[in-house]
């Protein structure tokens, strides 16, 4: 990736670190974590409680006897945890999920649990987190080779979108970096190419989400598609391909058409590119941490902080 793009009205983080800056200096934050005994969790979470210049409360939902072998970082922190005992992982994921809906908590947290499980809770129609908005998830992903973090969706959540799906994702992310600072966010739709071909859907579908921002369907935000990745974030690659757009070369927001592409895309860049991320999902009435087991210690903290910054700003 390279190549700087078009001005910079808006206000562009460059560091995962600067999120920092954007949380509120006297906000209280809360964490429902569901089952958080695993060593990248409780790190990550102490880490958040030592550092983030906010208060911070941790909700932990689990069984009493897992709790043990973590003491030594919970006892010190004591004013900023809270041990729930739940008699199993069933029990723990609907417990926090209670805890965010009735507003003990800001932020849901996945911890040793499987993601089918938490979400099972998450969307329960009677007392969940979701009623007619979409889920999706979003990364923000810092890496060497951009001038800037960007966004990655969808790579965890929505297997093959429609067109209104991506048109609902789309407006999860733009909504995310306006929450962030950004005023006015640039989507790249992405494709394997940036003109339509009617064999691949990708680029019909992105070509619609282009023609329904031109119509003023997205007024807060530019769109562009269909677009090969070289073009989105490569603004000499998309001046060699003839490519004239306010979001080529300088995409905040890179919307994979389907699930495969975006994780395939998220992971490259973490495990091959030297990228460095924090990831949410959006579209639920408070964010939620739905991280991977292979996520890092130092992924898992920024999500905390990210999810901190996002619950404090929407």
């Amino acid at each position: 990736m390279n190549g700087y793009g078009h001005g910079e009205e808006n206000h562009m983080l460059k560091s995962l670190t600067e999120l920092k800056d954007l949380i509120v200096s006297d906000l209280r934050v809360r964490v429902a974590v569901a089952f958080p005994y695993e060593d990248h969790v409780m790190h990550a979470l102490c880490r958040a409680v030592d550092e983030i210049g906010i208060g911070i409360e941790v909700l932990l939902y689990g069984k009493a006897d897992d709790m043990h072998p973590f003491s030594s970082l919970i006892v010190p922190r004591a004013d900023h945890f809270t041990e729930i005992n739940c008699s199993d992982e069933v029990s723990a994921c609907e417990s926090a999920v209670k805890a965010v809906r009735d507003g003990r908590a800001d932020v849901l947290m996945k911890g040793s649990v499987s993601t089918a499980t938490i979400m099972k809770a998450a969307l329960n129609k009677q007392w969940g987190l979701v009623q007619d908005s979409l889920l999706s998830h979003a990364a923000l992903v810092q890496t060497p080779y951009y001038h800037k973090l960007v966004v990655v969706t969808d790579g965890a959540i929505n297997i093959a979108p429609t067109l209104d799906q991506k048109a609902m994702i789309l407006e999860n992310s733009v909504r995310f970096l306006h929450a962030l600072g950004v005023a006015q966010p640039r989507v790249a739709v992405l494709a394997a190419l940036e003109k339509v071909n009617e064999k691949m859907k990708a680029t019909v579908e992105a070509a619609e989400l282009k023609r329904m921002y031109i119509d003023g369907a997205f007024p807060l935000c530019s769109v562009d598609g269909p677009l090969a990745l070289d073009n989105a974030v490569s603004l000499s690659a998309a001046e060699g391909k003839g490519i004239v757009s306010e979001v080529a070369g300088d995409a905040d927001i890179l919307l994979a058409p389907t699930l495969e592409c975006g994780n395939i895309l998220y992971k490259s860049l973490n495990f091959m590119g030297g990228a460095r991320s924090a990831a949410i999902v959006l579209g639920a009435a408070r964010p939620i941490i739905l991280s991977s087991r292979a996520d890092s210690e130092e992924s898992r903290y920024y999500s905390i902080l990210l999810a901190a910054t996002v619950a404090g700003r929407s």
